[in-house]
């Protein structure tokens, strides 16, 4: 069945249910020739918290516009909406909770393919986990970047520069009418953030995998090309409805997967990516390994010079060819033969890319922005199944550093001391967050840009070696460990640090060691195997969260969507 026709509701007679489910749609005015053609469902995810998706009014008619020109009937229905800053506790926490409401409305109600649109951080991957394992044909169009901001003739781009200039503001460089006047400044339009963060991010890798319109990943949000691309798809989405195909479960191969995750490496991407890719993965019974994602650390350079890691921002991206041009510099590292939902193979789309003359974002391969790949994985007695470090965001001199563990039990520890004048800190002592991951915070917050103490901000200290089992925003900066697997509220091993301990950070090794003898370590262990379990909430979404979620290798998704291969759609 297609169309309207598909999923009907049950009254035990399926004659009456099409009567009148046909009985009421029309009293939205439709006739009967709108309602014989392909529906295309389209999510609306706006929201007025939500600045990030201030233009999705404009795309979804722009969406709309396209899928009717095909031929075919646009659906818009509403999902919830999250945005970084406005997610109590953290977005994350909310992540696993949009992939399940798009799953099941798309389940849900008659349509032949879906349009997902989505920006901050959380929505793409949330989308694409929830389409996936809904099974229909899935084009994904990206809200896009904002523009570029200005202050005393420096160009801004939000968050990097929200955490820079924050960070000067914290040492009194900067006063509080100015830090008013710039937050006015960061973000001058809606939109994702203009650097390379977690939905810059993901809007790359998620075209790298084939599953948007070449050139969707960097387009401006308020930009006419933007709701061009919105058209194209609206288009496109309709002959996918017809056909069948491709879905997001066809084009989420190894091959792509392994793709995505060189085009990471090569922008300097967000390690938030990690954690969504291998949720989005395992949507389709992929298991994304954490020692293959560092190899390519070692064989793919930061190609992107771009903020955090670099200079630019998404719009100079965006004018030296976008995504395809940058597979086109990644082709001797790629599958070029994957599949892409416009119908053609990543080589083709890479062959079509525009030939920027004098472009410097995106960096040839033999004079890249930095030698190595953006992300590198670190293992050792702290982190037994993994942590991750974004390299190219971090101070050269820390990358191979030992110090002594300055440590904080939580999140409003941590507020609670670290700008205290008494607090026995130096810049060569490692800053520790613990029960920041997923089960303990709850939602893994991005906790982990420990703040510099105060007393050392203010004597100029810019960066020190700090680590937790939160994440971080890909916008952020600085010689941070993250995802620390598994996390110390399940009794990882960061549960055992106490302050003064000394811990061992050797990137080029990728080793991250707490250096404490055996003995001390088992008479630790012991004590910590009779501390009581985490709390667990006593109803909501909260419990089901506390009860069900996985570590940040696994993805964070929850234990019971992963992709079982006797599922069936």
């Amino acid at each position: 069945m297609s169309g309207l026709r598909k999923g009907l509701t049950s009254y035990g007679d399926a004659g009456f249910s099409l009567f009148l489910r046909k009985a009421f749609i029309k009293a939205m005015g439709y006739s009967d020739d709108a309602l014989d053609r392909p529906i295309v469902g389209i999510t609306n995810t706006a929201s007025d918290y939500n600045p990030c998706h201030g233009n999705m009014p404009d795309l979804i008619e722009s969406a709309k516009r396209g899928v009717m020109l095909a031929g075919a009937l646009p659906m818009v229905f509403p999902t919830i909406s999250i945005h970084e800053s406005f997610a109590h506790p953290t977005s994350m926490f909310l992540r696993n909770l949009m992939a399940m409401d798009t799953e099941e409305m798309i389940r849900a109600q008659p349509m032949d393919a879906v349009i997902v649109i989505g920006g901050c951080d959380k929505t793409l991957p949330a989308q694409i986990m929830g389409a996936t394992s809904a099974g229909l044909p899935t084009i994904v169009v990206p809200t896009g970047p904002m523009v570029v901001g200005h202050h005393k003739g420096e160009v801004l781009g939000a968050c990097t520069d929200c955490r820079r200039l924050w960070g000067q503001h914290r040492a009194g460089t900067i006063d509080e009418a100015e830090i008013e006047t710039i937050s006015g400044r960061l973000a001058p339009s809606v939109g994702t953030c203009m650097v390379m963060g977690t939905a810059s991010t993901m809007a790359c890798m998620i075209e790298a995998l084939g599953l948007s319109l070449p050139m969707a990943a960097t387009a401006p949000a308020v930009h006419a090309e933007r709701r061009r691309i919105a058209e194209a798809s609206g288009r496109r989405a309709a002959e996918m409805a017809v056909a069948g195909g491709p879905t997001p479960r066809e084009l989420i191969t190894p091959a792509s997967v392994r793709n995505a995750l060189a085009v990471l490496q090569a922008i300097g991407g967000s390690t938030n990516g990690i954690i969504h890719l291998t949720a989005m993965a395992g949507r389709v019974g992929l298991k994304l390994d954490l020692a293959a994602l560092d190899e390519l650390s070692r064989e793919v350079p930061v190609l992107v010079d771009l903020k955090p890691s670099g200079a630019h921002y998404m719009e100079h991206l965006h004018h030296a060819g976008g995504v395809p041009a940058l597979l086109r510099e990644l082709a001797p590292v790629l599958d070029m033969a994957c599949g892409t939902l416009a119908g053609g193979t990543l080589a083709e789309i890479a062959a079509g890319a525009e030939r920027v003359p004098g472009q410097t974002v995106i960096r040839p391969w033999d004079a890249p922005l930095q030698g190595s790949g953006a992300i590198a994985v670190l293992f050792g007695n702290l982190a037994p199944r993994g942590a991750v470090i974004k390299q190219s965001a971090a101070s050269p001199a820390l990358l191979r550093h030992k110090g002594r563990a300055v440590v904080f039990d939580s999140a409003a520890d941590m507020a609670a001391r670290i700008d205290l004048d008494d607090l026995d800190v130096t810049a060569d002592d490692i800053l520790v967050l613990r029960h920041t991951g997923p089960v303990g915070a709850p939602g893994m917050p991005e906790a982990g840009y420990l703040p510099i103490p105060l007393k050392l901000a203010r004597k100029g200290v810019k960066d020190m070696v700090r680590i937790s089992d939160a994440r971080m925003s890909g916008t952020a900066f600085g010689t941070i460990v993250l995802h620390i697997t598994p996390e110390s509220a399940v009794g990882g091993p960061l549960a055992l640090v106490r302050t003064g301990d000394i811990i061992a950070l050797d990137v080029p090794a990728r080793r991250i060691d707490l250096l404490i003898d055996q003995a001390d370590w088992a008479t630790r262990q012991a004590v910590l195997d009779l501390a009581a379990p985490p709390f667990v909430p006593g109803r909501g979404y909260a419990r089901l969260f506390a009860t069900s979620v996985l570590q940040a290798d696994e993805g964070c998704d929850f234990d019971f969507l992963r992709y079982d291969q006797g599922e069936s759609t």
